[in-house]
């Protein structure tokens, strides 16, 4: 289906303002496979705060221009699928690599950070990175073992001290 000026118009505005508020984006060819399958992916993105579009590359060119995320223009070729990340950078990445361990034609090819084109094991662990409710759980553990850490040596020195 043939879009028209308009309508080209207004995806570009739509994916530079979502660029604009997101945190990360990351890309895939989404090639050979099912519409079901790429309808799932969007379904369990929504609940991780990521939006998935499958947009033209000459229109997502034309997006990105003016955004954190233009050092993807250059490398951007093929079908394309794009994810953004708006609460956590990691976000959009995790989602991609879980599908791609169950859909082997599901191919990543990049994503940008802070600005950075990353590679396939900073893509990695990007998607590695806690968030923010991961951290706090595990500062609030250390901080827990370290003061128990202290009690103990504690005892320990007042039990063996000699008197």
């Amino acid at each position: 289906m043939a879009l028209n000026r308009n309508k080209k118009i207004n995806i570009i505005k739509k994916i530079y303002d979502i660029a604009q508020t997101s945190l990360s984006i990351i890309t895939a060819d989404p090639s050979g496979i099912a519409v079901n399958k790429i309808t799932q992916l969007r379904k369990n993105a929504i609940k991780s705060y990521v939006k998935i579009y499958l947009v033209k590359n000459t229109l997502l060119k034309k997006s990105l221009k003016n955004t954190n995320f233009n050092k993807i223009i250059n490398v951007l070729n093929g079908p394309t699928l794009i994810a953004f990340s708006f609460k956590h950078p990691g976000s959009a990445s995790r989602i991609f690599i879980q599908f791609n361990k169950k859909n082997k034609k599901f191919q990543i090819k990049h994503a940008v950070y802070e600005n950075q084109l990353l590679k396939e094991k900073e893509i990695i662990n990007l998607a590695l990175l806690p968030t923010h409710a991961e951290a706090v759980t595990k500062f609030i553990f250390l901080l827990k073992e370290i003061s128990l850490g202290k009690l103990i040596r504690l005892l320990h020195y007042i039990g063996h001290k000699t008197i």
